[in-house]
């Protein structure tokens, strides 16, 4: 693929779920090997990539809080699975000669490096991938949250949000077959709709940097690569 993409830099938010593939918990490799054969294809195209991954098919902080853990030390342990998942995505990256850093919110120096905004800018400059693992750093706040962050640290023109489905829809269309999809939307429609895209922090945070929020289907076959060009099903959240 050769077109031209209509975003220069990006920040792809990966969950952990989407690290499943057909499976009910953990890691993929099948899976992971194809988004980092996208993510090549996206550089391919002129793209830089940074991404943040979530730990849900792993650990998650909430459902563990909700079932009598500590919800500092449940989040603490869902980062630690969100750096699992992003040494798998290295792997798979560098596996296919895609240059990769990891950087954990969580210093761990043995594994990846520690998260420094500007060693990460000069990464992308060089054309590398960064992924950005364990959310903020601090418990009580999502994974979405913390891509919204590092994605405005990082100036992308966009926030590219790969889910289940092929965009933002009024209900969830797997349960409600007659759900509205929305082609277009602006932030605070986002907000005062309630809509299930990202949490209102995330969005807020997006919508204060005039950050774009592109949500389309990761599990579609090189539908990220088509997303940057345009072309792709998705629904686009701008100001």
């Amino acid at each position: 693929m050769t077109s031209t993409p209509i975003y220069r830099r990006v920040l792809l938010k990966i969950s952990g779920e989407a690290l499943m593939g057909s499976g009910n918990y953990g890691i993929d490799l099948a899976t992971v090997d194809r988004i980092a054969g996208e993510i090549k294809e996206a550089k391919a195209i002129g793209t830089q990539v940074c991404a943040v991954v979530g730990g849900g098919n792993i650990f998650r902080g909430m459902q563990a809080a909700a079932s009598g853990m500590e919800r500092a030390t449940a989040d603490y342990m869902g980062m630690l699975g969100t750096i699992m998942n992003a040494l798998a995505m290295q792997n798979a990256l560098e596996k296919i000669g895609v240059f990769t850093r990891v950087q954990s919110a969580i210093p761990m120096m043995t594994v990846c490096e520690p998260y420094i905004r500007r060693r990460a800018m000069r990464h992308m400059e060089k054309g590398r991938v960064v992924i950005f693992a364990a959310g903020t750093g601090n418990p009580f706040f999502t994974t979405d949250t913390a891509a919204a962050l590092r994605a405005s640290e990082m100036g992308v023109d966009a926030l590219m949000k790969g889910t289940q489905v092929d965009g933002v829809y009024s209900a969830d269309p797997k349960k409600n077959p007659s759900a509205e999809r929305y082609e277009r939307l602006t932030h605070m429609d986002v907000l005062a709709r309630d809509l299930k895209v990202m949490d209102a922090s995330a969005v807020s945070l997006a919508r204060d940097n005039k950050i774009s929020i592109v949500v389309f289907n990761i599990h579609e076959k090189m539908n990220f690569v088509k997303v940057l060009q345009g072309k792709g099903l998705s629904t686009v959240i701008a100001t």
